[in-house]
């Protein structure tokens, strides 16, 4: 389970007195909580399946910010930011490199007899459905669009 590795993970960078570790653990840990106090009361799901969605999040966050750091010549807080964003990334599922995504969307478009751009939506929950976890719905998006256009 990955809220376990997570615990053990703040534990070594304690032990280890590495701070900054320790602190993107502790973030992680904290918006884990966060989603655990917002799903209180409903049917519990996959916990994995909602720490790595929490996790992808705070990943989609750190990309921005290092892209608005870059442009406004802020580097002290985009190095920041791409060490937390190193961390987020070791607790997350192997992401799929540009071309097993277009293999993924290839064989989703074959599966449900997609078409045109009117079938963007039904490609893309489908392939949410199926890769979540490794996937990048963003860049997946734009993937999908150019190839059904």
């Amino acid at each position: 389970m990955i809220r376990d590795e997570l615990k053990a993970a703040q534990i070594a960078a304690m032990k280890g007195g590495d701070k900054p570790r320790l602190a993107a653990v502790r973030l992680m840990l904290a918006k884990i909580k966060d989603r655990d106090i917002e799903l209180r009361g409903k049917e519990p799901g996959d916990d994995d399946a909602m720490i790595t969605d929490a996790l992808q999040k705070m990943a989609k966050q750190r990309r921005e910010s290092i892209t608005m750091f870059d442009d406004g010549g802020r580097d002290e807080l985009a190095a920041a930011e791409r060490s937390e964003l190193e961390v987020i990334e070791q607790f997350l599922p192997k992401q799929m490199d540009e071309v097993e995504t277009r293999a993924a969307i290839d064989k989703v478009k074959d599966d449900i007899g997609a078409e045109g751009l009117k079938d963007m939506g039904k490609v893309m929950a489908e392939l949410k459905s199926r890769h979540a976890a490794e996937l990048d719905m963003g860049r997946a998006s734009a993937l999908v669009k150019e190839s059904l256009s």
